[in-house]
Formats: structure tokens, C-alpha cells, sequence
């Protein structure tokens, strides 16, 4: 009870803000003959494109099987779904009457063109970090594409959270625009990966805890959580103690956002998509910066975790067994796999992650290697979701999250119940 009455009281307090007119729109002007040459300069244009594919715009702005940033797709939420607009020039349902300072306004201070304030869904938390000479690159691409007519729709938020104006509230407590600012203390390489990894490849979106309010945990950049309302871990990526990519090296990190695998392991469920629409496009000295910038985060404390043992002999001998029937054609019996085919289970972050989901939902699904230009033909995983029952496919995860050096806790039939019925997408 209490808890919406506090509900109530920040959406009259929204309605309040909003009809003060602290988010009055800005009045649209013409561009002026400078910032519109820049606009159509071939090399600003294909500077956007980069970066536009740098920040994966497509991934959100293009449904399955549409036009590139035509929109279309509805991205889920733990509140509803929100819609992602159409951002092709197109005059009616597009970007086609915005001006560079309406895209900068929506992407710098999350506020829409008519002075709305966004749903955080669209990554202004993070892309507020970006440059306006790059913000000004992604503009003038995406003003280059063909226009696309395709009116966006219908937003699947629930009540309350459909009530826009109570996102005055939820700013005030976890927005803050700010713009990235280098550290002179760290050298130009880190600054680099610094300002990719914290704005336009806004990876804290994924890999950090949430709140009960969708807000990222700030005090933990990084450290990983649960992808809200898709059911995949986005792991911690500190390379040091306890870390969830303990362990790698510079040309690890490189390998797994060029070619999607690396000799610790291979991208796949969400990741697999990133890589596939944009990490392996970087160029290797972007891709250097963020390995560069990632080696330097901290140190963990030892996760709880840790200390598990296996539950049961039981459950050693029938995981063990349907590991050995199943899986170690492929992983080894030693759970190194095989070389740049099949990626090693043996301290593999994505096995040891502290939920157990994705190993759980890589058996049930299968594992999925994204196609990337430095790997055409990667090898897959076939899913055993038909093969193994729920009782079956707890023992081998848990087998395999505690044998050879992995420490990690069990998994219980119950969650695998839950992730075999979770959407793919």
C-alpha cells in the first residue's frame, strides 16, 4: 500500500514539473549554412555510418525482416514494451522534420523533439556521453538513408509506467547529463575505450545490476546482471580477481568482438547478436582501446558462490553421465573443447556466471556462434530442450558449473522450467 502511495505522490509531482514547462520544446529553426554543409559531407556521412554502427542503432531500430532503422520492433521491458521509433528521414514518421538540435536534445538530455522526456529504454543515460561532432556524424547518416514511411507503434507499457510524466521523476533521482570527460591521468588509448565502452557502446546497459525501477547500479559499472526481460546474464568484465573475464587478455577481448569467439570463449544468445551487427565492423585500434580500457577495471570481492560443492552423489554421477553421452565429443572430457571450433567449459564466464541462466538456456536452446566476416562458418550447438527433461538438464548444467576449476552453484529444476518457457527474444 505504501508503496503505491508514493507511486501516486511522483506522478503529481511529475504533472506538476512538466506543467511548470521545464521541458518546453525548443522552438525548430533551419540549420545554418555551415552545420548544413556538414550535414552532407561524404566524410562526415560515412564517419556516422561508423559510429551509427559502433553504437548498434540498427540492432533496436530495425524490426526482423524490415528496412534498416525503418523501426517497428518493440523492445521488452520488466514495465511493458516500448516501440523504437522509425529514424529515416522520413518527414511524417521519421527524423525528416528534425534539426541536429533536436537529435542532440533527444540523445545528450534523453528529451524528444516536441520536449517530451523518453523512456530510458532508448540508452540516453549512456549516449549523453557522446561528443556533438559525433552525435552531428550519426545525424547526417541517418539523414542520408532513403526515407522509410512506417509509423511506430503502439507502446505496450502498463499502467502506471505509460503515465510519460512521471519520467520527470524517475530523472531526477537517476539521469544526470553529462558529457564523457577524459582522464589526463590515463593514456589516450584508455580515454579511447573509456568513452566507447561508457557512451556509444553503452555496455553498462547490459552488464550492470538494475534496480527495482529499471535504473543501472552506478555504483558497480560493469559488474554484470540480468538483461531485464530477456532472460540472459550479461556477465561482470573486470579481467582481474574475480572478475568475470579473469583471466583474459588484450587479444582475448579483441578476438570475441572480432570474430565472436576467442580461445576463452564464444559470443552467443544477446552477444552474439552484438557481434554480429557491430563489434566486428570496429577497426583494431577501436577494438584495442576497449580491451585496453576493460583490463583496467577492478578487481572483485570472492562471490558467494564460490565455496559451492556439489549437492549429492547423485548428482555428480547423473550430470556427469549426460555429459559424457552429450557433450564431451565436442567440449572434451576435460572441458577445454577444441581450438577456435568448440569453446572451452572450463572457467568459461558465461558457465560460471553467478545465475546459472545462460548455460541453462544454451542447453535447452542451443549456442548459436554469430557469422562474422573473420568467422563464416562457425560451428553451433544443437539445443536438447526435445532431448532432456528439466530434471535432466539441471544435473549436467550444475555438473558442468562445478566440475574441473569451476566453483559455481547449482541449478535447480525450477529455473529450468522458468527458462524453457522465456521467449528467445
Amino acid at each position: 500500500m505504501l508503496w503505491r502511495l508514493a507511486l501516486c505522490a511522483m506522478i503529481v509531482l511529475a504533472g506538476w514539473w512538466c506543467l511548470a514547462g521545464r521541458n518546453r520544446p525548443l522552438p525548430v529553426l533551419p540549420e545554418d549554412s555551415a552545420l548544413a554543409a556538414k550535414l552532407k559531407d561524404p566524410a562526415v556521412i560515412a564517419r556516422g555510418r561508423y559510429l551509427a554502427t559502433l553504437g548498434d542503432c540498427a540492432s533496436c531500430h530495425t524490426a526482423q525482416g524490415g528496412q534498416a532503422y525503418a523501426g517497428g520492433r518493440s523492445l521488452p521491458t520488466p514495465f511493458g514494451s516500448v516501440p523504437a521509433p522509425n529514424i529515416t528521414p522520413d518527414a511524417d514518421t521519421g527524423l525528416g522534420r528534425w534539426r541536429f538540435d533536436d537529435f542532440w536534445r533527444a540523445l545528450h538530455e534523453g528529451i524528444g523533439r516536441e520536449g517530451e522526456p523518453l523512456y530510458p529504454a532508448f540508452s540516453y543515460t549512456s549516449f549523453t556521453k557522446v561528443t556533438r561532432d559525433d552525435a552531428l556524424a550519426i545525424f547526417a547518416y541517418l539523414r542520408s538513408l532513403p526515407p522509410v514511411r512506417r509509423p511506430s507503434a503502439a507502446s505496450g507499457l502498463r499502467s502506471p509506467y505509460n503515465v510519460r510524466s512521471a519520467l520527470a521523476v524517475w530523472r531526477a533521482f537517476y539521469f544526470k547529463p553529462g558529457l564523457y570527460q577524459p582522464d589526463r591521468a590515463q593514456s589516450m588509448a584508455w580515454n579511447r575505450g573509456a568513452y566507447l565502452v561508457q557512451g556509444l557502446g553503452h555496455c553498462n546497459e547490459c552488464h550492470a545490476p538494475r534496480g527495482a525501477w529499471g535504473q543501472i547500479a552506478t555504483a558497480t559499472p560493469l559488474s554484470g546482471g540480468e538483461i531485464p526481460a530477456q532472460e540472459w546474464y550479461a556477465p561482470d568484465l573486470s579481467t582481474q580477481a574475480h572478475g568475470g573475464l579473469q583471466g583474459w587478455n588484450q587479444q582475448d577481448i579483441m578476438d570475441l568482438l572480432k570474430t565472436g569467439q576467442s580461445p576463452k570463449g564464444a559470443a552467443f544468445g544477446p552477444m552474439a547478436d552484438v557481434v554480429a551487427t557491430s563489434t566486428q565492423y570496429l577497426d583494431d585500434e577501436d577494438l584495442h582501446a576497449i580491451a585496453v580500457y576493460l583490463q583496467s577495471l577492478p578487481a572483485r570481492s570472492l562471490p558467494a558462490s564460490s565455496h559451492s560443492t556439489l549437492d549429492s552423489d547423485s548428482l555428480t554421477s547423473r550430470g556427469g553421465a549426460i555429459y559424457a553421452q552429450r557433450c564431451a565429443a565436442c567440449h572434451g572430457k576435460d572441458g577445454l573443447g577444441v581450438a577456435g571450433v568448440y569453446p572451452p567449459l572450463d572457467g568459461n564466464v558465461s558457465v560460471v556466471e553467478p545465475t546459472g541462466i545462460n548455460a541453462t538456456r544454451a542447453v535447452l536452446l542451443g549456442g548459436f556462434a554469430p557469422l562474422t566476416q573473420a568467422n563464416p562458418r562457425p560451428y553451433s550447438m544443437p539445443p536438447y530442450a526435445q532431448q532432456l527433461d528439466d530434471a535432466d538438464v539441471a544435473a549436467v548444467v550444475s555438473y558442468i558449473r562445478q566440475a574441473w576449476s569451476n566453483h559455481a552453484s547449482t541449478v535447480q529444476e525450477r529455473d529450468v522450467i522458468k527458462y524453457r518457457h522465456t521467449p528467445i527474444d
